[in-house]
């Protein structure tokens, strides 16, 4: 197996992710989906739907993958114009190939971990490092019912703000005055299944210890929404349940899930960030008529 030998040193991934990102794009290795944006109001917050423009470039690029042109999976041996280097010894930064977002991270581990399995330790370091290294939202689609698209584990950081918005993340203006004391648990603006968590202030002062916190805070979030781990085949252990996490430097929000679409409609995470992708301009009357939020609702696992 190929092993990239690039470790991204403290403070260098940013210039690291726009050197590289500006590169693969000049190549072709990295095939940006153009989309129109519409912003829509719902229950307080102002949501961004982004509509593709052209899927050309991903359809031709599955339709290689099935004539065993293209690995079946991408994350093992990224291409190395998209590989950004290492994030400690068990994750690599790889650019998301077909992003919407710009400088849209994916954290991969080396070894192939199924994306069923919960995240542990090691996942949360390379996380919160990035999170230390880059003012973003980190997010992770917990199974293909939860959005995700490839069964080889990983997370994914996009930069702040997500759209030219007031708000860095939109569901945030959702949240409201959090109560005095408040640990985590639900929120009464986010009418979706979901369990919440602010983060220390001072958390990031010391970088080292963010990644333990986030850890604990999650298996507690985990608890709370009822989901644990069950075997699979050959003894591995997989989550219950599929779920959306979401992460910032103030905040965690985690989402059990029910139902990967409404309609033709998928939604992953950032759905839970206020950010819905479609791929159809005929879509946006499914929204329109639903409103996003109980889009959000239906998808969510509000048992």
């Amino acid at each position: 197996m190929t092993r990239s030998t690039r470790p991204i040193a403290a403070g260098e991934l940013w210039s690291s992710l726009q050197a590289v990102a500006a590169a693969a794009l000049a190549t072709g290795a990295l095939r940006p989906i153009e989309t129109a944006q519409t912003r829509l109001e719902d229950q307080g917050v102002g949501f961004l739907v982004r509509t593709a423009s052209n899927l050309q470039r991903k359809a031709e690029d599955q339709a290689r993958q099935q004539q065993g042109q293209a690995p079946d999976n991408p994350f093992l041996a990224p291409e190395p114009e998209l590989l950004v280097g290492d994030i400690g010894p068990d994750h690599r930064a790889v650019l998301n190939k077909f992003n919407v977002l710009e400088h849209h991270l994916l954290i991969v581990t080396r070894e192939f971990e199924h994306q069923e399995r919960l995240l542990n330790l090691a996942d949360f370091r390379a996380l919160c490092w990035g999170l230390a290294e880059l003012n973003g939202l980190g997010f992770y689609n917990g199974g293909e019912v939860a959005g995700a698209s490839q069964a080889h584990k990983h997370l994914q950081l996009a930069p702040l703000p997500l759209s030219g918005g007031e708000t860095a993340v939109p569901m945030a203006s959702a949240f409201g005055e959090l109560p005095a004391g408040f640990l985590f648990g639900r929120l009464p603006g986010l009418p979706f299944n979901h369990v919440f968590a602010p983060l220390p202030p001072t958390l990031w002062d010391h970088p080292q210890n963010a990644a333990a916190h986030a850890r604990d805070l999650y298996q507690e979030m985990l608890g709370f929404v009822g989901i644990g781990e069950i075997e699979h085949a050959a003894g591995e252990m997989h989550q219950s349940r599929p779920y959306n996490l979401l992460m910032t430097r103030q905040w965690m929000l985690l989402v059990p899930r029910s139902e990967e679409c409404v309609g033709p409609i998928s939604v992953n995470a950032l759905g839970f960030a206020g950010s819905l992708f479609i791929k159809n301009p005929a879509d946006m009357d499914l929204i329109l008529d639903q409103g996003p939020m109980q889009i959000l609702c239906r998808v969510s696992d509000n048992a």
